[in-house]
This record gives C-alpha cells, sequence and structure tokens, in this order.
C-alpha cells in the first residue's frame, strides 16, 4: 500500500473512531496487546480496537509507567494497526516526554504508526503525581496541534487521573470538583474525550457527562452502574484497562494448577479455540 493509501486509511479510521462515540450507543473497547488479540475483537465484529499500556508492559517483561522502551512500544503498534482494518487507539501513558519538545516528537511518531486515537494521562511520572493544571493543557494542546499538523487529526482520549493521585483531595467532592475544572479545560484545549479513570459513583458520572457535553469514557470496575444504566447516561466509552489481560492469565494460571494435579486435560483438548482458528486470523495479517 502507498503511503498516500495508507495515510488516508488512517485518515478515514480516525474519522470513523470519533463518529463511535457520537452514536448514542456505548462504545466498549475491551483493551488489547498484541496484534492476535486485534484480530480477535475485529473477527467478533468490535468496530474499533484499543490497548491498555500495562497490558503492553507486562506482556513484554515491563513494570507500567513507562517502563517500556518507546521504539519497541511504536513497533508493537504498527503490527497492530497493520493486522486490522478497524481503527486502533492507542494508550501512550503521559506520552513519555518530559518537555513539550519531546512531547511533539513523540506524537509526530504515534501518529506514523497509522494508529486513529491516543489516550494521554496528567500524570507526571517522574514524581508519580499529577501535572499541574496549566501544563496538562497546554500538553493537549500539543497533542492536537502535532496531529492536525501532521495530517491526520488524532482522536484524543484526555485522562485524568484526580481519583488515583489528587493529592489534597480527601472527599469525593473535592475530587468530583478537581475532575470538572480539569475536564472542561481540557475539552478547551482540543480533547475529544475525558476519562476521569476510577470514578464509579454515579451521580459524578451523570454531572460529567451533563457538565462537559463531550463524550466521557469510563473504566469497568467495582462500583460503576450497570452498562445500560451508563448508555442511558449518556456515557459514551468504556475501556477495560489491562482488565481482559487478567482475564486470559486466570485462565492460563488455573488450568497449570489443574494440570499440576494431573487434572483439566479435557478442558486443554476441547477447547474451542484450535491451531486452525488462530491460524486464519494470523494469516489476515500483513
Amino acid at each position: 500500500m502507498s503511503t498516500l493509501a495508507a495515510n488516508s486509511k488512517q485518515i478515514e479510521n480516525t474519522r470513523d473512531f470519533r463518529d463511535l462515540h457520537h452514536s448514542g450507543k456505548l462504545l466498549v473497547l475491551p483493551n488489547i496487546w498484541d496484534p492476535l488479540g486485534a484480530q480477535v475483537l475485529q473477527d467478533l465484529s468490535f468496530r474499533a480496537v484499543a490497548t491498555a499500556s500495562a497490558a503492553i508492559a507486562f506482556t513484554n517483561g515491563y513494570d507500567d509507567g513507562e517502563k517500556i522502551p518507546l521504539d519497541l512500544l511504536l513497533a508493537i503498534l504498527r503490527r497492530i494497526v497493520n493486522a486490522v482494518e478497524i481503527p486502533v487507539s492507542a494508550d501512550i501513558e503521559s506520552g513519555f516526554a518530559d518537555d513539550e519538545v519531546q512531547l511533539v516528537k513523540n506524537i509526530s511518531s504515534m501518529v506514523e504508526t497509522g494508529i486513529a486515537g491516543v489516550n494521554i494521562e496528567d500524570t507526571d511520572k517522574r514524581t508519580n503525581s499529577l501535572l499541574p493544571l496549566e501544563q496538562a493543557r497546554r500538553r493537549i494542546e500539543l497533542v492536537r496541534k502535532t496531529s492536525e499538523q501532521s495530517g491526520v487529526p488524532l482522536f484524543i482520549n484526555a485522562r485524568t487521573d484526580v481519583y488515583l493521585r489528587g493529592r489534597g483531595m480527601d472527599t469525593p467532592d473535592s475530587k468530583m470538583e478537581e475532575s470538572m475544572k480539569r475536564g472542561l479545560a481540557y475539552k478547551e484545549a482540543g480533547a475529544d474525550c475525558f476519562y476521569p479513570i476510577t470514578m464509579n459513583r454515579a451521580e459524578d458520572i451523570q454531572k460529567t457527562v451533563e457538565t462537559l457535553q463531550m463524550p466521557i469514557n469510563i473504566l469497568l470496575m467495582d462500583g460503576i452502574p450497570t452498562l445500560k444504566t451508563l448508555t442511558e447516561m449518556g456515557v459514551a466509552r468504556l475501556s477495560l484497562g489491562p482488565g481482559f489481560l487478567k482475564v486470559g492469565i486466570r485462565a492460563m494460571k488455573n488450568a497449570a494448577m489443574k494440570l499440576q494435579n494431573l487434572e483439566g486435560v479435557s478442558e486443554i483438548i476441547e477447547n474451542e479455540i484450535t491451531s486452525p482458528y488462530l491460524k486464519g486470523l494470523v494469516n489476515k495479517i500483513k
């Protein structure tokens, strides 16, 4: 495929991915970490896939928190994008950048992988604390400007870590207030979606949807309303984070423990996921 054709497809995927957040339906994204996982979801008719930074890091032997080398992450993203026709959104943590110059360079490299969107969070990886609001807002602006100048207006999912790392915010109301302040600022800076990770109270989610008037991303976790209720609230997107990886590792762990006791043979040999099925998926990868 020519560069022009590839770029045209990427722009189309970016537009399609943006439209999925405004369909009135909950966009469920079981975050994956490799080309095969992306192929499985495409085969099941999912309209888009998203990566999870923790899942990619863990499966490659690194801790989460931008410990994986950026070059390796970029290579993995390219392989995932090339494995499917549907849009791919990449979790890029805080952009693997300590300053704005590096952030611009990294976003340009991300665009070149063919992705349609990014998750970018407002945590300073050096201190593991929230970035000052103005600095975080400025970073969203740079992602927007850099991607648009590249000709591919990436879908920006702006994640706030207020509920994870909001120091001095000891009450649900104080966290909610700071979350709204950041959401409005990120929207103004060019974010397409707001992701208050680990927000789970129904009243907070509803207020966020009503106040920001933009797509809202919620993490699948204990305490959140039912998926039907989230849809009725107007939530646009549901993420699993590394939840899908945990499901897979649990299945492997349980099977391995049974085999240690000379049990569980039928679960292995009667598994409906056959080698021909996997080969069929892999052979579709470019």
